[in-house]
């Protein structure tokens, strides 16, 4: 696979691994800057290293801790960082989702540039160009800049609890399920296919499966594949023009059970965990076509199946790194979890297996079973 220190650069990324706060390329273009530090009470300590690293180069530091363990990127936390943002040249996060997504974003309100420490490998928005977000308790995605630099220490990645572990790589398993969605809208509506971003994505996928018993035993060498293909994801996105190589079916659903937790006014679980649960029914949804005489004359549909891993073999992965591989460990009802199977299709004008379950009402025939199997 191409160097993904390289494929950053093409980007225009930083992506620089450092020890101890020390960064020297970040260093040299934010020397004697503004900097806004955007961080929670969870990722503060995390930060303190590099934060005095920063303000040792010349830089004025502003920090705005917000006051939650989990904040939400909704239009208040936005709204905060912006209103600090505007005296500031540069906004870095100290943290992962969230607050990543909230400096990309407010950045790109601000015209400014953005940047990350990671705090934990649990996701793959850290390259995007787009930003996923609450408004008026919806889930909406919004075009934001892609960061200018990612910045990651290994012994802090590989400390960070094995649950957001476990989280990043149940969103670099879901990558199987996002590009076989992508291939059968292909076949069966004639949708674009860019074969150099799917290619990208599916090597960065192999080489962090193969990394995981590494992962899961806290070990430093399993997080550089898996922070490649977190950061890969967003390259692929890039080249594709859209999410399509690393999002489908499964994130439909995770996107469907995070508004039903914010309409319950609940703790969201971690975004990678509930794309793992909508990755298990996805691919059990592949298998699962192949012996359904509704779905016969679908071949695009039974070669993605053979190609997919198995269900089991997902759950294992996702057990290793304690991750759920049962709705009802997360708070999910039965009752969400059908409402879930036929409504989460619409959360994306998108063609994914929910779509074709759906449309050819093959999706009544098989609800009860995943509902008794993933619940």
């Amino acid at each position: 696979m191409r160097d993904v220190t390289e494929l950053s650069r093409a980007f225009g990324v930083n992506a620089e691994w450092g020890e101890g706060g020390n960064f020297p390329r970040f260093f040299e273009h934010i020397r004697g800057k503004r900097v806004l530090v955007l961080a929670d009470l969870n990722t503060r300590p995390l930060g303190e290293e590099l934060i005095r690293s920063v303000a040792s180069h010349g830089c004025a530091i502003d920090e705005l801790v917000y006051p939650e363990f989990e904040p939400v990127a909704d239009e208040r936390t936005v709204k905060m960082a912006v209103r600090r943002g505007e005296g500031s040249d540069y906004l870095l996060a100290v943290g992962a989702g969230t607050l990543n997504d909230v400096a990309k974003f407010a950045g790109s309100v601000l015209k400014k540039p953005s940047g990350v420490f990671a705090t934990a490998p649990s996701m793959d928005g850290f390259t995007s160009g787009v930003t996923p977000l609450i408004e008026g308790g919806a889930k909406v995605t919004r075009p934001a800049q892609v960061a200018s630099d990612v910045l990651m220490d290994a012994a802090v990645l590989a400390a960070a609890p094995s649950l957001m572990r476990g989280a990043g790589v149940g969103d670099v398993l879901a990558k199987y399920c996002a590009l076989a969605d992508w291939r059968i809208s292909v076949s069966l509506t004639g949708e674009s296919y860019n074969a150099e971003a799917a290619d990208l994505m599916q090597e960065a996928v192999t080489r962090c499966e193969a990394a995981v018993p590494a992962l899961a035993a806290g070990r430093r060498e399993g997080v550089g594949p898996l922070m490649d293909a977190l950061l890969v994801s967003g390259y692929a996105m890039v080249m594709a023009g859209n999410s399509r190589p690393a999002s489908g079916a499964e994130h439909h659903m995770s996107h469907f059970l995070e508004m039903d937790f914010l309409r319950r006014d609940l703790p969201i679980p971690l975004h990678g965990v509930k794309v793992g649960l909508g990755t298990l029914v996805s691919l059990y949804l592949y298998r699962r076509a192949c012996t359904l005489p509704r779905l016969e004359g679908y071949e695009c549909v039974r070669r993605e199946a053979e190609g997919l891993p198995a269900v089991s073999h997902a759950e294992e992965i996702l057990r290793s790194l304690s991750c759920p591989v049962r709705f009802s460990e997360i708070g999910v009802s039965k009752e969400t979890m059908r409402e879930m199977l036929q409504k989460a299709r619409l959360i994306r004008d998108r063609f994914t297996i929910l779509t074709l379950y759906c449309s050819v009402g093959a999706m009544e025939e098989v609800m009860d079973e995943i509902v008794e199997r993933f619940y």
